[in-house]
């Protein structure tokens, strides 16, 4: 079966594969959409993914729960991983249709303890990794004053769940489908693979024209989600070069293979200028500058420096760089 090659309008559906159905859903966000997917089970259906926690998207599965889906039973809601725009309604949608949550154990308990903090501490970890990267006291206000904005996202979710793990194999829509686990944009993303197919239901892990996020949070200071991520691709590369890829946005596509290559190489790339912006020694929020010309909101301005911080840790892990703390407290890096 060939890939549609136009997506469905908001809220609407259309077929991407036998018994799979591709439902494509605003976001309040840059990035305006997420593809989620419903996959008919014969005697009930599994929901791929749910959209963000808000009014919205709340009404389009309502809409979808009164006429497409409706006769037979929810039994499933697969959550790739724990981001707000794929997990944000799985608290709701399990307790509208009876379904259970089916995720990997690190995405479920992050997702979780995310979800419920309301912490003091979680501001003040993430005041602390604003200003040792060196942010304006105005910026790191303004982000102070956000709290947790993942709880805007996401209702409380399901306490209790039952964990996917790696290579495990599901069925879904009458097809057998390989867990392959994706690291780096999330700790332990679930991607899906059918030979039988050739298609991949690639989440974040994999898309067509840009790059997930990879990026360090003040929880994990000292991660590498970049290394961790450019290894977990590895895998992929076993699967035809030439098998339909569906993402978690954007279109679907044919050219697995020619995507990986890319995405490596945008990240060699940014890894080059970002030790090309240490030349002198250089706060995280001075390079990040470097990277990223165009003017930030709030919300952007959190990713780009997650994303700085994971080339810059790349790069110290690689014994690339060199990192101290000055005066002020701020990390500086240089190239030695």
């Amino acid at each position: 079966m060939t890939l549609p090659e136009a997506a469905p309008e908001f809220g609407e559906t259309v077929e991407l594969d036998d018994g799979l159905i591709w439902l494509r859903v605003r976001l309040p966000f840059a990035l305006d959409h997420v593809n989620l997917l419903l996959g008919d089970d014969g005697d009930g259906w599994t929901i791929l993914d749910t959209g963000y926690g808000d009014a919205p998207t709340r009404e389009v599965w309502e809409r979808l729960l009164a006429a497409p889906l409706a006769g037979r039973p929810v039994r499933r809601g697969i959550g790739t991983h724990f981001h707000p725009h794929h997990v944000g309604l799985a608290g709701w949608l399990c307790t509208r249709t009876g379904a259970e949550l089916w995720m990997t154990r690190t995405e479920w308990l992050t997702c979780r303890g995310l979800a419920l903090d309301t912490t003091d501490g979680f501001v003040e970890a993430s005041e602390r990794n604003y200003r040792r990267a060196g942010l304006a006291e105005e910026v790191i206000e303004r982000q102070r004053q956000r709290r947790n904005p993942y709880r805007n996202g996401v209702g409380e979710p399901p306490a209790w769940f039952r964990r996917i793990v790696a290579g495990e194999e599901l069925r879904l829509a009458g097809s057998t489908w390989r867990v392959l686990i994706g690291e780096g944009h999330a700790p332990e993303q679930v991607t899906l693979y059918c030979p039988e197919r050739a298609l991949l239901l690639a989440a974040d892990q994999i898309l067509p024209r840009i790059s997930p996020v990879i990026g360090v949070w003040a929880a994990e200071p000292d991660a590498d989600p970049l290394g961790d991520f450019l290894r977990s691709l590895r895998q992929y590369r076993a699967l035809p070069r030439d098998c339909r890829v569906m993402p978690a946005h954007g279109l679907p596509f044919v050219g697995l293979g020619d995507r990986l290559d890319q995405l490596v190489a945008h990240h060699e790339q940014r890894l080059e200028r970002t030790l090309a912006a240490c030349a002198v020694p250089a706060t995280a929020a001075e390079v990040l500058r470097g990277l990223f010309a165009r003017p930030l909101d709030a919300h952007q301005t959190g990713f780009a420096l997650a994303e700085t911080l994971a080339h810059l840790n790349r790069l110290l892990r690689t014994g690339r760089l060199e990192r101290w703390r000055d005066a002020d407290g701020r990390w500086r890096y240089r190239a030695p």
